[in-house]
């Protein structure tokens, strides 16, 4: 691996966005906006939408390129990380953590003094759950790892709530717990699919320390759990019908994949449910914004 400043100096923009993990942050912000959008029904604050997305995004990316930088070890020997920017030696270290702190300390400066102090505090939180607490010791330390960090990577609708309103709300935690729910199916199915490389680099996933079958029933399980979580929005009657059909479909497809993973009838099982739990949980919050503005009554 060559990680030096000459090679360091050809390093363009194309990758200091690598490292922010645009896709990853992409979908954190969709959970965000549909956090602010939920939290009231005045319209939402011109600070909220432009600053709060904007605060939110930065500090998320700079928990990515800190999570470039701790990993890039077990980068190097995964084959779908073994091209990132850090790995091949196209940013080095000093230049990546600047520009992480340079991330974090604008972002903060937004939400803080353009937002709101509550935000800018759980935010930071949120990086530091992510990029220090999970990334440079859960993730090594014990299978439960995804289990347990989770909570960081559950915040955003959280994060877009306080934005707009200020206050922490029961039905954003609601948002919370569905993240927090689906983290680890999402991962695991991932985790069966590249097992022999987690293997090989030395994380504990689930599937490496405790087996495909075990970690297989624990998919099953905690897909479970989320289709239950994704039914109290209805039931506490934050949500109505658009939002119930889609939650229902959605899960149950979602089922049907994390049975097909058990029962080992498909091929690919596990890469197609890792895939698949990406679109759920973008169309959930989709619908989620659609049940918002387009009430439906049954009479």
């Amino acid at each position: 691996m060559k990680n030096t400043a000459s090679t360091t100096a050809a390093a363009g923009w194309r990758d200091y966005y690598e490292l922010c993990k645009p896709r990853v942050v992409a979908l954190m912000m969709l959970t965000a906006v549909v956090g602010m959008l939920l939290a009231s029904d005045q319209g939402m604050p011109w600070n909220a939408l432009i600053l709060g997305n904007l605060g939110i995004a930065l500090l998320a990316s700079s928990a990515a390129a800190i999570n470039h930088i701790v990993d890039q070890k077990i980068d190097a020997v995964m084959a779908r990380t073994q091209k990132r920017p850090i790995v091949q030696g196209r940013v080095d270290n000093l230049h990546a953590l600047t520009f992480a702190f340079a991330l974090a300390v604008v972002g903060m400066a937004i939400l803080a003094w353009g937002v709101n102090p509550l935000t800018a505090w759980l935010t930071l939180a949120s990086l530091i759950g992510y990029a220090v607490v999970y990334t440079l010791f859960l993730k090594r330390a014990t299978p439960q790892n995804i289990v347990l960090g989770g909570l960081a990577g559950a915040a955003p609708p959280l994060l877009g709530w306080t934005s707009v309103t200020g206050t922490v709300d029961p039905h954003a935690l609601l948002l919370v717990l569905i993240i927090f729910a689906w983290t680890p199916p999402h991962f695991w199915a991932l985790a069966v699919h590249r097992k022999d490389e987690y293997a090989k680099a030395g994380v504990p996933m689930l599937p490496v320390t405790h087996g495909d079958r075990y970690t297989k029933l624990h998919i099953l399980l905690y897909t479970f759990m989320l289709f239950a979580a994704t039914m109290l929005p209805f039931i506490t009657g934050m949500c109505g019908w658009i939002y119930f059909v889609a939650a229902l479909a959605l899960g149950l497809r979602f089922l049907d994949w994390a049975w097909a993973m058990w029962r080992d009838s498909r091929k690919h099982a596990a890469i197609k449910t890792f895939r698949y739990s990406i679109t759920y949980l973008m169309l959930l919050f989709v619908a989620l914004l659609a049940d918002h503005y387009i009430p439906v009554t049954l009479s």
